[in-house]
Order: C-alpha cells, then sequence, then structure tokens
C-alpha cells in the first residue's frame, strides 16, 4: 500500500494518506491579527482543502484535537465557528485543550484524522 504526503515541507506533511485514512498536521492560521472565531474559520478552510486534496471531506472526520491558547476566553467563539462548519451527524471524537501554542498570535490550532473514499 502506497502513503500519499500532501503540502509537504522540510519539517513535515499538511496531510498523510494510507489505508483509507487521512491524518492532517496541526493547521494554523496566515492572518494572525483576527480573533479566535475568525482564526479558527481559516483553519477550517484550510483543513477543507487538505481534506480535498487527500480524497476526503469534513463529513468522514473520525477525530479532532483542538488547541486553544485562551480556552476560557475562547472556547465558545471557537465552538461557535466549528459548530456551523461540521455537518449533522458528522461529529469525530474530540479533545480540545488550553496550550502555549507555536506563536504568541495563534489562539487556535485543529489536528483531524479522517476517512478518504479508498
Amino acid at each position: 500500500m502506497s502513503i500519499q504526503r500532501i503540502s509537504v515541507n522540510p519539517r513535515l506533511a499538511g496531510a498523510v494518506v494510507h489505508a483509507g485514512v487521512a491524518w492532517l498536521s496541526g493547521q494554523v492560521p496566515d492572518d494572525r491579527s483576527q480573533d479566535c472565531a475568525s482564526q479558527t474559520r481559516q483553519v477550517l478552510a484550510k483543513i477543507d482543502a487538505l481534506l480535498a486534496q487527500a480524497g476526503s471531506d469534513k463529513s468522514r472526520l473520525l477525530s479532532a484535537q483542538i488547541w486553544l491558547k485562551n480556552i476560557s476566553a475562547d472556547f465558545a467563539a471557537m465552538n461557535e465557528v466549528w459548530s456551523a462548519w461540521l455537518p449533522e451527524g458528522a461529529a469525530p471524537a474530540r479533545a480540545t485543550v488550553q496550550a502555549d501554542l507555536a506563536s504568541p498570535d495563534v489562539l487556535v490550532e485543529i489536528m483531524l484524522t479522517a476517512a478518504t473514499g479508498a
């Protein structure tokens, strides 16, 4: 069975597909000057693009890991955007935690696993 790597740089792949499963790396927003809701929308748009390249979509999610810089300040805003994005009946297993993220202006990072059409 082959392994497909998508959006590869010297350190990581944006996604890896193998045996009917796509593992997405943690995605962060490009415009970090915005609030958590806007950053979450940016991240989910990047995830949609990666899932499409991997032969999947948000209706096939298996698990999600979400990291917030300030969970008490941003959990509700992130969840509102997440809920609007997620198709009904497609909720993955999910964990959301507070973490010091790689850059001080990143408020949210999301990593997903999804089934592919293969």
